[in-house]
């Protein structure tokens, strides 16, 4: 539709009235392609044309960069059958157990050992750390290093970044046997995915995108998810989740910051905007942000209406925060009466992580990390140890248990675990 301005009190009047379709409007100013308003999305072809054969076909003659020869309402494309494609979401969602306590993806944390060690208190599902698509196609040493698991360890997502829909097929079609997701890392803003042109840095070309989630989704025999982050806009956000439903997008991780909002501990989640978006769309929906303990899960489930949570960076420091622990500072002479009553303290997290280690071999970089984070209320007690467990170069299984032994005899008011928030979780679980 163009307006044609015979009068200008007219043309004003309509130009008022007129409102593109959100999905419209958001590729619109994504992709520019026109200066002229996008009509709203036509009715069903009588055609038996695909159009999205006629976008990729249009699109063989033209760089990522350059304007696409279509209108941005074509580049939603005609829906496929929505009824059909959000049942299966859920049937294969429901077949899986439903799981609500997820462990996020988190590069060289999120690897195997640790899984194992979170499942055993209380996770339900995890991500693999993200794989980058190319490199896992091309290379055998980086498949074998950086995805392990076991079967045991289920349900799993197995998290790629990409920018080349073949490429992330070939990845993608050799997890397939191994997990139950793979999904598309659409929301890393670090500097190298910027690099790189992934992540959270491809909502700049959400043809892209969709190009991405439709190559999985039509050609790979288990469900494709994304994982995303927020545009500043609602409206924006909203019409992205669209577009990924529509592509073909079984379940939407949402994390509730924008790009920009990297530090966690600066910026809050916006659980209203995950709402939004569980509002808007039929496929499950897991919410990322702001999970610290149980309380905020059972929190974050009544405000949002997500189908699940994702917890981080709480998980690094207490991987036990699922069966309901949370961390306190201890009086030195209730310690023991703590622990009597089924509490954990960190140094006996870390022991059990090192033996699933030994179990499923990682990267030494790996461990170290996860000491660290498990370890921290510790060394911030005792920071000669930090120091010697830094100027270590080659660490090995017998000298961080004698490290963790020498906490141990230190002592001096460690923080532990208590299992507080029980009720809290029955609730979630039950639910």
């Amino acid at each position: 539709m163009r307006f044609r301005p015979l009068h200008s009190s007219v043309a004003a009047a309509a130009a008022a009235a007129y409102k593109p379709h959100p999905e419209a409007r958001l590729l619109r100013r994504l992709n520019p392609i026109s200066s002229m308003a996008a009509d709203p999305p036509p009715p069903p072809l009588e055609s038996e044309e695909d159009p999205d054969e006629r976008l990729c076909a249009a699109l063989d003659s033209y760089s990522f960069s350059d304007p696409p020869p279509l209108s941005p309402t074509e580049l939603i494309g005609r829906p496929l059958s929505g009824e059909i494609r959000v049942v299966r979401a859920w049937a294969h969602w429901n077949r899986l157990g439903a799981p609500k306590l997820v462990i996020a993806p988190m590069v060289d944390n999120s690897e195997l050992p640790f899984r194992m060690l979170c499942r055993k208190y209380g996770a339900e599902a995890a991500y693999t750390p993200m794989l980058h698509s190319r490199i896992f196609a091309e290379n055998e040493k980086y498949r074998s290093m950086e995805f392990t698991t076991c079967k045991e360890d289920r349900p799993l997502f197995v998290q790629f970044c990409a920018n080349d829909p073949d490429v992330l097929l070939e990845a993608a079609k050799m997890v397939e046997p191994y997990c139950d997701y793979v999904d598309i890392n659409l929301g890393c803003p670090q500097r190298i995915a910027r690099r790189g042109n992934y992540g959270a840095f491809l909502m700049d070309n959400l043809l892209l995108i969709k190009l991405l989630v439709q190559k999985l989704s039509q050609n790979l025999q288990v469900p494709v998810s994304c994982k995303i982050r927020i545009f500043p806009n609602l409206q924006d956000t909203i019409a992205y989740a669209r577009m990924l439903e529509e592509a073909g997008c079984a379940l939407l991780a949402v994390h509730g910051r924008t790009r920009d909002e990297k530090d966690g501990k600066k910026f809050r989640a916006d659980w209203n905007a995950i709402k939004a978006v569980k509002d808007a769309i039929g496929i499950p929906v897991l919410a990322n942000g702001n999970i610290r303990h149980m309380e905020d899960v059972y929190n974050c489930l009544d405000h949002t209406g997500a189908d699940g949570v994702l917890s981080a960076e709480s998980l690094l420091e207490n991987p036990a925060l699922f069966a309901g622990f949370r961390t306190m500072e201890p009086k030195e002479d209730n310690a023991d009466e703590i622990k009597g009553n089924g509490g954990l303290d960190q140094a006996e997290l870390v022991v059990e992580y090192l033996k699933f280690c030994e179990q499923y071999p990682v990267p030494w970089r790996m461990i170290r990390s996860h000491v660290h984070k498990m370890l921290g209320d510790w060394f911030r007690i005792h920071p000669q140890v930090r120091e010697e467990l830094n100027a270590q170069s080659k660490l090995t299984f017998e000298w961080l248990h004698d490290m963790v032994t020498r906490l141990k005899e230190l002592g001096g008011g460690i923080p532990l675990y208590t299992q507080a928030n029980t009720a809290a979780r029955a609730a979630i679980c039950n639910s």
